[in-house]
């Protein structure tokens, strides 16, 4: 097994309101996955107050040996400045995942019905794809030292093939990355990012991590569409994975 898929960057547990395990028992499927680094992260607001109780209980489990555990939250950028939507955070946790869930507009966070209504009434998709972009760095810029989940798995949702987004706008993205030392992962729930973006990102020297966004313990570690991306990158790069 590649090293990579040794590692679940992106687990949920019942600290989110959308999953179903607990923190214990991802545990327990990470080393039953024979995984040797797991990150344990839970979805954020600015409202959240319970951050302090998940890193207490993650550092309390009896982790086994070979096996890291990391603590992490995931926080969805609200505007094009890369303001995150999460509370200060205190002592102990070791990685933000910065998300797109929604479209970092000027004015703030935009759903993909009001994108796709604009995009409608003429707001060009070039535009909204500078916008994004835009607001993925500067989201990096404003948080170094951290992750990108599911990155660009917004653009299906606003009926924008992410092919659009085009080798100009993923250079600067990855440069970004790699000045930032900002992880991307590679996610196996989205399916991204496709391999051309994946394949900026190794050409600029950005770290790739791969993660399962999983939010049953049944799915930790276990990978079936990263491995296929990650064989698609030698295609766009001509080099082995």
């Amino acid at each position: 097994m590649p090293a990579i898929l040794r590692g679940d960057h992106h687990v949920h547990s019942t600290f989110s309101d959308d999953a179903v395990s607990t923190p214990a028992e991802n545990l327990a499927a990470a080393r039953a996955a024979g995984l040797t680094e797991l990150s344990l992260v839970d979805h954020v607001r600015r409202d959240t107050a319970w951050v302090a109780d998940f890193v207490r209980t993650v550092r309390g489990l009896e982790v086994p040996e070979g096996l890291v555990v990391n603590v992490g939250v995931e926080a969805k950028i609200l505007d094009r400045d890369g303001e995150l939507d999460m509370p200060p955070l205190p002592v102990g946790v070791d990685r933000i995942l910065i998300a797109d869930h929604q479209f970092p507009a000027a004015e703030g966070p935009l759903g993909p019905t009001e994108v796709r209504r604009r995009i409608a009434e003429g707001w060009a998709v070039d535009d909204v794809l500078d916008d994004y972009v835009t607001g993925l760095i500067a989201a990096m810029r404003r948080h170094p030292g951290n992750q990108l989940a599911h990155c660009f798995s917004l653009l299906p949702k606003l009926d924008i093939d992410p092919a659009l987004v085009g080798a100009e706008r993923l250079a600067r993205w990855a440069d970004a990355a790699r000045q930032t030392d900002t992880v991307v992962e590679v996610n196996e729930k989205w399916a991204c990012p496709a391999p051309d973006a994946l394949a900026a990102a190794r050409r600029a020297g950005v770290a790739l991590v791969a993660a399962t966004d999983s939010h049953a313990a049944e799915d930790v570690g276990r990978y079936r569409r990263v491995p296929v991306l990650l064989a698609a990158i030698d295609e766009e790069t001509g080099d082995p994975a």
